[in-house]
């Protein structure tokens, strides 16, 4: 266990385009090996195409998409006698936020298609309209949770 003190958390700022703190965090789960204005453009580029798509703002449309994919429970591991428990635990909203980033770009790098601002607006766009594999995640995050209730009684 560490002795140092607690870690401040440093504020996001938010991008340049839209003035938005989730979309400045989508752009750091996209960068691959510091490229960040690479994954600047491909995450306009996405919104961008989603703007075409739906003919709404493409910021809500991604608001809406986060919203649907961020679990609220997940089950954490814990020893108790020589036994492992999963255990299930309420997920922290910047938990639950970071979690639901991290699926949209695994899930999108992982899709079909030919660039990757198509496969993340795909993406998106299924996690808006609560389908996707994101959104199959966050289910069965959920169905792990609730098949583990028994054992809530050992949360921290």
């Amino acid at each position: 266990m560490s002795r140092r003190g607690v870690i401040q958390r440093r504020p996001v700022p938010p991008d340049s385009v839209y003035n938005s703190r989730l979309v400045s965090m989508i752009i750091r789960r996209v960068m691959r090996h510091g490229k960040k204005s690479l994954a600047a453009r491909i995450v306009y580029d996405a919104m961008k195409t989603i703007e075409e798509r739906t003919g709404t703002n493409a910021l809500e449309v991604f608001e809406r998409a986060v919203r649907n994919a961020t679990p609220l429970v997940e089950v954490k591991a814990r020893r108790v006698g020589g036994a492992t428990y999963q255990v299930p635990m309420e997920v922290r909203t910047d938990r639950g936020t970071t979690l639901a980033l991290r699926w949209l770009v695994q899930f999108s790098r992982s899709r079909p298609g030919r660039t990757m601002a198509s496969r993340l607006a795909n993406e998106l766009l299924d996690a808006a309209n609560e389908s996707g594999n994101a959104i199959r995640k966050r289910e069965e995050t959920h169905r792990m949770a609730e098949a583990n209730k028994a054992f809530a009684h050992y949360r921290y």
